[in-house]
């Protein structure tokens, strides 16, 4: 572990004791810090969407948030009375169709570029942004869509903070992705084979390995990552077409806060920015809230361009 490393890892547990001890002196506090979990929980699955592509392909795809909104519309609709699906199973579904909906983006689009530059490939995941919304306004008539929580709405007491069990979900559901995704990369030939990809694709392919193909895989876990966030977040959060624009927003500001390229650092880019916000929102004014993860963002670039465990750029001679 480098020098830098080292002093943000110190930083951050000599923080989260603070945090600590401040959820035990203050109720209001521990309340707004389970809500900034909740939420930076959401900005994480979204971070490490973009994070995990950025790692194949040097590509930030702005279409990462319409992932989420495209799962959150599609579980509403399984659920709702023209199909009447239970929960659980709805989800699922939701989630298998917008991986694969991904997967095909990938397929329809980048498999078929023989020399794709950077830009070009940017400006093609702006397109499918553009393009998912449109859908999904014309399908939705710009209507809201609420879901019922996934185990009722009773209120849970943790110490001096009430909260729905839903926000147990997201945070719970989070962590388990997080763990999942960190055994799969460190014990998986699959995963192995993507770290590969990410750290010298021509490489990789003189070894064997199909970077296309990792490529593609990229997507469709991008794309499953960020419908789980729109699941999950939904009964909390209602369902619009617009919903997707916000949480890819902030889910790009974690994944640059935390450092571009590392999982972890769009897990704890995504937590910081959803904490700040509801202690903004709380102590100050509720009105900047969305505008407060991008003034934190641009403090960090002048201070720490590469994020806070990214590594800075290497220049090749």
């Amino acid at each position: 572990m480098n020098r830098d490393r080292l002093i943000m890892l110190i930083a951050g547990i000599v923080l989260a004791g603070a945090f600590a001890v401040l959820a035990l002196l203050n109720d209001k506090f521990l309340q707004l810090l389970l809500a900034g979990l909740t939420n930076g929980s959401i900005y994480a699955l979204i971070a490490i969407g973009f994070t995990i592509i950025y790692n194949a392909t040097d590509v930030i795809n702005f279409a990462q948030g319409e992932f989420a909104m495209m799962g959150a519309l599609l579980a509403v609709a399984l659920v709702g009375p023209s199909v009447g699906l239970p929960i659980w199973l709805a989800a699922i579904l939701a989630v298998a169709a917008v991986t694969i909906i991904s997967g095909l983006f990938e397929m329809s689009t980048f498999h078929l570029i023989k020399t794709p530059s950077v830009i070009n490939m940017i400006i093609i995941t702006i397109g499918a942004s553009i393009l998912f919304k449109g859908v999904a306004m014309k399908l939705s008539h710009k209507q809201d869509f609420p879901m019922k929580a996934f185990s009722g709405n009773e209120p849970i007491q943790l110490g001096s903070a009430t909260i729905t069990p839903q926000y147990l979900w997201v945070i719970g559901v989070t962590l388990v992705a997080v763990i999942i995704l960190h055994e799969f990369y460190s014990r998986t030939v699959t995963g192995k084979a993507l770290r590969a990809c990410a750290h010298n694709p021509n490489a990789s392919l003189l070894m064997g390995i199909s970077v296309r193909r990792m490529v593609l895989f990229t997507f469709a876990l991008s794309g499953a990552l960020g419908a789980i966030a729109g699941v999950v977040i939904t009964p909390i959060y209602i369902a619009n077409y617009l919903m997707g624009k916000y949480i890819g927003l902030k889910g790009f500001c974690a994944a640059i806060l935390g450092g571009i390229g590392s999982i972890y650092g769009a897990v704890v880019g995504g937590l910081a920015i959803g904490v700040l916000e509801a202690l903004f929102a709380g102590y100050l004014s509720s009105g900047y809230k969305d505008a407060l993860a991008f003034v934190v963002l641009l403090l960090v670039l002048f201070v720490r361009p590469q994020g806070f465990l990214g590594e800075p750029e290497q220049e090749r001679a």
